[in-house]
């Protein structure tokens, strides 16, 4: 009888976990037909911009590297400029936003036209992806899953890095303790998008792994140093003072503003409610606080937990420790719901099933003035951190009264 039940339990699971992973399929689709219609002006009709969004950035920047106009990308005048003259008289303000340490991916592509570097860029970072959820050994079906997850879609749409920094962190946290070295050339590349990686460091000293650290650091100084030599140290000092400050009026404009639609941060949600810069940063400095002592709880050796569920609860975490951060940097929830539907059986379905479609739905939720992004990461680490206290609780219990039954 129990067999039977479990069976059933097992096919209830297979027709759930289905009609949601259908059903984040289809929304995606429904918004990358959208992206790939387009107007009179030859922009998308979803995004109003080009079809590639924020690939033309990394494309067109390593463009200009190629072509020895590195400055223009830290001159916004000159960069538009070079845009409009690149792609369309009529395309909206863009700005360049990253680390030119991030070129080692951007000027490779850029010498592809750009719907085929589009392609090779959205797939390879997918595959990627792919390759860091394997050692967590979540089977075949639930990585194929991660793969079509609605975030990884969002993350297509908007031609974004978030399937490849995700593989980053995943794939560095998922082999550290036996491959070390590998760990920290992963957390080094992951420096070209430094906010996502705020928790490394501190996962890496709780569990005393130095050789990590030394690669990290050692790893992260050759691409500041390979960048400097290929492109001339100056757009390091171009970087903090022009690129820098860019983004943080960016992060500090007033709310709402269209890209905000997509924010899922703390920061965000304080200034959704109104409040100023002040109790905003505030209170994503709380957030980051907890976020990095969860971090360090967890990571610490003699905590009663799988190593996959340590990984991907800091892929959970990662979120809520950064001010900056949108739907398209998600995928990592979406890694943890597979795993915990996976692993868990006592995982509650409706739960894991509203955390995995939300990226899909988000700017909608936020574009009503809501801004709870952050409280999908939140309710999950939050879920996760007390299931582990629970399950040491439990086994401290039963020892205890093993050891009380043993006695004479």
């Amino acid at each position: 009888m129990a067999q039977a039940d479990q069976n059933a339990r097992n096919r209830s699971d297979f027709r759930f976990a289905a009609l949601v992973l259908c059903t984040g399929i289809l929304i995606g689709l429904r918004y990358h037909f959208a992206l790939w219609t387009f107007d009179e002006h030859g922009f998308s009709e979803l995004s109003d911009r080009l079809p590639y969004w924020d690939f033309t950035n990394l494309w067109a920047g390593g463009r200009m590297a190629l072509d020895g106009h590195v400055a223009w990308l830290f001159d916004v005048d000159s960069y538009r400029a070079a845009l409009r003259r690149m792609f369309s008289p009529d395309l909206p303000n863009q700005e360049w936003s990253y680390p030119p340490s991030i070129l080692i991916f951007g000027a490779p592509l850029a010498l592809l036209p750009i719907f085929p570097a589009y392609v090779i860029w959205t797939f390879g970072t997918v595959f990627c992806l792919w390759l860091a959820v394997r050692p967590l050994k979540l089977g075949t079906a639930a990585e194929a899953a991660v793969l079509v997850c609605p975030a990884v879609f969002i993350n297509a749409i908007f031609g974004q890095n978030g399937a490849l920094t995700t593989a980053l962190l995943i794939g560095g946290l998922a082999v550290v303790p036996k491959r070390p070295i590998l760990a920290g050339l992963l957390f080094g590349l992951l420096t070209t998008k430094p906010h996502l990686g705020i928790l490394v460091p501190f996962c890496l000293l709780a569990s005393g792994n130095w050789r990590a650290i030394a690669a990290a650091a050692l790893s992260s100084a050759a691409l500041f140093m390979l960048t400097g030599l290929l492109l001339g140290f100056d757009v390091w000092h171009l970087f903090w003072t022009q690129t820098r400050p860019l983004m943080t009026a960016i992060l500090e404009a007033p709310f709402p503003q269209a890209y905000q639609a997509n924010a899922a941060t703390m920061f965000f949600l304080a200034r959704a409610f109104g409040a100023g810069l002040t109790v905003s940063y505030a209170m994503q400095a709380v957030a980051t606080f907890a976020a990095i002592c969860a971090s360090v709880w967890v990571w610490l050796p003699r905590r009663q937990v799988e190593h996959g569920e340590r990984v991907v609860l800091t892929a959970v975490l990662a979120t809520v420790a950064t001010p900056y951060g949108y739907s398209y940097d998600t995928v990592g929830l979406a890694v943890a719901v597979a795993y915990l539907f996976s692993a868990r059986a006592d995982t509650p379905r409706i739960f894991l099933a509203l955390i995995w479609l939300y990226p899909a739905i988000a700017h909608l939720v936020n574009g009503i003035g809501l801004g709870i992004g952050v409280l999908v990461p939140l309710s999950l680490s939050a879920w996760m951190l007390a299931d582990i206290r629970a399950r040491e609780r439990g086994s401290l219990a039963s020892t205890i009264a093993d050891g009380q039954t043993s006695s004479p």
